[in-house]
């Protein structure tokens, strides 16, 4: 049965309905997450959750639980759901009100939802590399919030999907920001380079636990701004994300890098990064 997680309580999907006048609907007033789930387990559920509540300080939200209560409330859903692999998605808005721009009173309860959906791991992608096109990144100078407001996200995807690729790689003028849906990494003389967390990207999960997995394992990594002539000139490329995983990228706007094949910088992350879901979840099936 599918099971969706409304304001504390388990209802059947079929009957899940929110408000039309909540302000997630209405202006996007709110925040999500995507937490990985493999063998029924959930992968860095505290950096997710930690992420969740400071998205919604950033956007001076209240919500009507802690961490722990949320996390084992997730945990149930799982169970409910008998998910094995997937997917947990869950997004929390400003709550129901009648519309005006102006936050409602502080008597509005927010509203969380939640539900799980399968999902299998990208193993073909994961091993042969994807194709990615530039676009230009026209979102606001907040994307550290994962706020509910993605159009700019969104539009990026679907030139991507157009044009037959899997990703779109953003950029303010020639400075390399992030994916529509993803954090963006160049390799070059075996050093590694990422845009630094601030406030053009966001800060990912999963790239954080790629740059802790690059100390312990001493492979070199700087946070830094990069541009267009250097994602260009990289040995290798790659992007993370909650679903992504560690995914090589081998074609950018139909020009392919090293020469079509993921590099072996890559190749070694992708096991460090498996040998981390098997710590903390269990061994990948």
């Amino acid at each position: 049965m599918n099971w969706t997680l409304i304001n504390g309580e388990f209802v059947e999907r079929s009957n899940a309905k929110v408000d039309i006048e909540d302000r997630g609907y209405q202006f996007g007033d709110g925040i999500y997450e995507v937490i990985r789930v493999y063998n029924g387990k959930m992968f860095t559920v505290k950096e997710h959750l930690e992420r969740f509540f400071r998205s919604a300080e950033s956007i001076s939200m209240s919500l009507e639980f802690t961490i722990e209560q949320l996390a084992t409330q997730l945990q149930e859903l799982i169970v409910k759901s008998n998910l094995k692999l997937g997917i947990i998605y869950m997004q929390a808005t400003r709550g129901v009100a009648p519309r005006t721009h102006a936050f409602p009173a502080q008597n509005v309860p927010s509203t969380l939802v939640a539900y799980t959906k399968e999902l299998e791991r990208p193993l073909q992608k994961l091993e042969n590399g994807v194709q990615t096109i530039l676009v230009e990144d026209i979102r606001w100078l907040r994307c550290d919030i994962k706020s509910l407001n993605l159009l700019g996200n969104v539009l990026a995807k679907q030139k991507a999907s157009e044009n037959g690729c899997y990703e779109a790689i953003q950029s303010r003028g020639q400075e390399v920001t992030e994916g529509s849906s993803s954090n963006i990494f160049i390799i070059k003389d075996g050093v590694i380079y990422t845009h630094a967390s601030d406030n053009l990207i966001l800060k990912g999960i999963t790239k954080d636990v790629i740059l802790n997995l690059c100390v312990d394992n001493g492979i070199q990594v700087e946070e830094r701004t990069f541009t267009k002539e250097e994602l260009a000139a990289a040995d290798e490329v790659f992007l993370s994300s909650t679903t992504s995983e560690v995914m090589p990228v081998i074609v950018i706007d139909g020009n392919a890098v090293n020469n079509g094949e993921p590099g072996l910088v890559t190749r070694k992350l992708q096991a460090l990064f498996e040998a981390e879901i098997t710590r903390q979840c269990g061994t990948l099936k």
